[in-house]
């Protein structure tokens, strides 16, 4: 029996896979496409992360979709909502047609013969190997693990005789009413779960080995609610789009140019909400400066509302060992907990495990070479999306989904196959991923790295990255265009445009 063939396969539904496919949808109508999803429903990230208080840290105006106006009244939003919002994209643009639950991707193998990719996969709900060819494949898998979060060997875990949760595979049936709680972490999770769990727990106190930035910022955008009273979503929506891109990076900008600044101007807004008196400087000043991590907002100042309250509080030290009732910290102090929380990170996953090969080698990524953030040196018709971190995550998804619509439509246009990046001839390489959080630090070595100059160097600057990669050249030093090796590809049977005909609230309807 034939093997399918499509177009383009992408790996991944949710919110880059589903961008993905609606950018194929609109810019290359005439391409056949599948989604390939190892879970059992749409969102990614904002299925799988169901902890209480789950939200964005971005704002919905810049994590949203270029083409799917965000019209819900908070900008910083919880995870139903944003997975509401991912699902009825998908649906209004016929995407969710063309995705395969419970596929997860092995591997895939290009042949430059034929210039394609055959890809296996395995049904999760039977065990069956799926195999599929397609022109070329896209990778939306995000950069971790989906099945384990990260959490330490902490010394007498198994003495402990309360109850151990990892916020990634949060119980539905934990209840905190009443009850002490530790969270341990300082990252986003723990800077969202903490004011949550306070509302009905005994008490929460967020256990940190090192303090992190927190910007309490309004939930709620003023222009935003000021626009829609005025103008419809179509228009408001990239009114506001574009004044949170602008002042997220000039923000950015200030604070790498000039870091002490930035720290002058966080610490005083958290002052400015705690008690006098509060040890700011131990709790709440990092030892790095602004943005080698990412800051984490704290909607309508939540985090330091509650600390204000008396229902949750901060300790600053290290865990010696757990007891039999809590924690014991390297100060002597212990902390008596009923129910304790590992916020403790992540845990790196590249191509969501998938292993690659380019004519029988096999592809070690971490010896590649990112071409614009988004190919691999040597990996021909192959695409991923790594998000920004010092931005939305779908600014950059967006920039990428319409380049590889961009790099599809000149294939056609020139009567090429293949576009296969190539490694800058000279420079430096560092890491693709330019943050120094442990869960990066731990997995660098096996991520690509980025070049020292443009078209190898991820900017991390989203208007510089419009215009190279909406309007830049597609022919340049970075990149070759070739045809298979064996000449023309045998006959195929005919196939049937991915473009479903308009639907209610589509655009072109």
């Amino acid at each position: 029996m034939a093997t399918e063939h499509v177009d383009v396969l992408i790996v991944g539904a949710g919110l880059s896979g589903v961008g993905a496919a609606c950018h194929l949808r609109r810019e290359c109508p005439g391409r056949t496409y599948t989604v390939f999803e190892a879970r059992g429903a749409i969102g990614g990230t904002w299925d799988l992360f169901r902890y209480p208080g789950i939200r964005s840290d971005s704002d919905m105006f810049t994590l949203g979709y270029s083409f799917a106006p965000w019209t819900d009244p908070k900008a910083i939003a919880d995870g139903d909502a944003i997975r509401r919002y991912v699902r009825d994209t998908a649906r209004r643009y016929g995407v969710e047609e063309h995705i395969r639950f419970r596929h997860r991707v092995l591997r895939a193998g290009w042949d430059s013969a034929t210039a394609r990719w055959t890809v296996h996969a395995r049904r999760e709900d039977t065990a069956e190997e799926v195999v599929l060819t397609c022109d070329f494949l896209y990778a939306c898998t995000g950069y971790y693990r989906y099945d384990a979060g990260y959490t330490p060997d902490f010394p007498g875990a198994e003495r402990y005789k309360g109850r151990v949760v990892h916020p990634q595979h949060w119980p539905a049936d934990l209840d905190v009413t009443g009850r002490r709680v530790v969270v341990i972490g300082s990252g986003a999770t723990a800077v969202t779960l903490v004011p949550t769990l306070a509302q009905r727990a005994g008490h929460v106190t967020m256990l940190q080995r090192s303090p992190t930035y927190v910007l309490a910022l309004p939930s709620r955008d003023r222009l935003a609610d000021a626009l829609r009273r005025w103008l419809p979503a179509r228009l408001a929506y990239p009114v506001v789009r574009g004044k949170n891109v602008l002042s997220g990076a000039v923000s950015y900008r200030l604070s790498r140019r000039a870091p002490g600044l930035a720290r002058s101007f966080l610490l005083r807004a958290a002052r400015r909400r705690l008690p006098a008196g509060y040890d700011v400087d131990r709790h709440f000043s990092p030892r790095y400066d602004p943005w080698d991590q990412r800051l984490c907002v704290a909607p309508d100042g939540d985090l330091f509302a509650a600390l204000a309250a008396g229902r949750a509080s901060v300790v600053t030290d290290t865990v010696e060992t757990f007891t039999p009732d809590g924690v014991r910290l390297g100060s002597g102090e212990e902390l008596a907990a009923d129910v304790v929380v590992t916020a403790t990170g992540l845990r790196l996953l590249a191509l969501g495990g998938m292993t690659l090969t380019v004519d029988g080698t096999d592809v070690d990524l971490g010896r590649t070479v990112a071409y614009k953030g988004m190919m691999l040196s040597g990996v021909p018709n192959f695409a991923l999306t790594i998000g920004y971190t010092n931005a939305s995550w779908t600014l950059k998804a967006d920039l990428v989904a319409s380049y590889v619509c961009r790099l599809l439509r000149h294939l056609d246009a020139t009567g090429q196959q293949v576009v296969t990046p190539v490694a800058p001839p000279d420079g430096e390489l560092s890491p693709l991923i330019d943050l120094r959080s442990g869960y990066v630090l731990r997995s660098l070595h096996t991520l690509p790295r980025q070049g020292a100059r443009a078209p190898w160097r991820l900017h991390q600057n989203y208007p510089r990255d419009v215009l190279l990669m909406r309007h830049g050249r597609l022919v340049d030093e970075g990149v070759r265009f070739s045809r298979a090796t064996a000449g023309p590809r045998p006959a195929e049977p005919a196939r049937h445009s991915s473009r479903p005909p308009p639907q209610q609230g589509d655009p072109r309807a």
